[in-house]
């Protein structure tokens, strides 16, 4: 599936062919992806959704080098990623890859400034002061660079995640439930970030569960049973959730029809 690109001509920071993923289940092996195909357009802002174990994070983690597929292909801005050892990913995923999570995965005991500065200095590189100042006062917080994790609230820490992800300038960022942990306001405010940071350039591919957010990307893509089943450009949030009301209801009447013939 193509989505819509800036640029007619341009290719894909993300392309992905034929993705499948299985692993071990307790009855047979579970078919978590089925021969998924996706071009993911530069400075795009990308939702997958799908219900419980439709294998939404499976794809994320597959297309972002953290997890294997059992066949099928990932590129990464033109670099195929099965040609790659584990130490050739995890650099590819310091350099070129931004995440964010629900749960923040900000060290306690460091500064707002050095959470930001920290992937850089894993991969022993030296941050740039005035990159993280330009950072912290993007995202709304050049004011609290000291701040300790404890001293921040919920949606602050998720946009320090947010500049975090940013410092290495990467070529693409994943955000894997960014706002589940966030109250609606806090919510809002790193949806509106993320927004104005796809409309300055930056591609971005969110899984989410909630349609409120689903609607600030520029398109939500729907996966079912491992297959992609539908997209929706530019869509509201009631679109959204009508869509995934239909897939939830599908799911479920699949889950009961393969109980009753067991």
């Amino acid at each position: 599936m193509n989505l819509p690109t800036t640029a007619a001509l341009a290719p894909p920071v993300l392309r992905i062919r034929a993705l499948r993923c299985e692993y071990p289940g307790e009855t047979g092996p579970v078919h978590a992806l089925r021969g998924v195909d996706l071009d993911v357009a530069r400075s795009s802002f990308l939702a997958i959704m799908g219900p419980s174990g439709s294998g939404k994070t499976t794809l994320l983690h597959c297309a972002a080098g953290l997890q294997n597929p059992t066949s099928g292909s990932v590129e990464l801005d033109g670099q195929d990623l099965r040609g790659l050892d584990q130490t050739q990913l995890a650099r590819l995923r310091r350099r070129r890859v931004g995440f964010v999570f629900q749960s923040f995965n900000l060290l306690p005991a460091l500064s707002t400034t050095d959470n930001v500065e920290l992937p850089l200095r894993l991969d022993g590189r030296k941050a740039e002061p005035a990159r993280t100042t330009e950072l912290l006062t993007r995202v709304g917080l050049g004011n609290l660079s000291s701040r300790r994790p404890d001293q921040l609230s919920g949606g602050q820490k998720q946009r320090v995640a947010v500049a975090r992800a940013l410092i290495t300038d990467p070529d693409i960022v994943f955000a894997d439930e960014p706002t589940g942990a966030l109250d609606i306001r806090s919510a809002r405010e790193v949806l509106r970030l993320m927004r104005d940071l796809a409309d300055h350039g930056q591609t971005t591919i969110m899984v989410t569960h909630d349609p409120v957010a689903a609607s600030y990307s520029d398109a939500v893509l729907f996966i079912a049973d491992g297959r992609i089943v539908d997209h929706l450009p530019r869509p509201t949030a009631q679109q959204v959730a009508n869509r995934m009301a239909v897939l939830v209801e599908s799911a479920e009447q699949a889950a009961q029809d393969t109980a009753a013939n067991q």
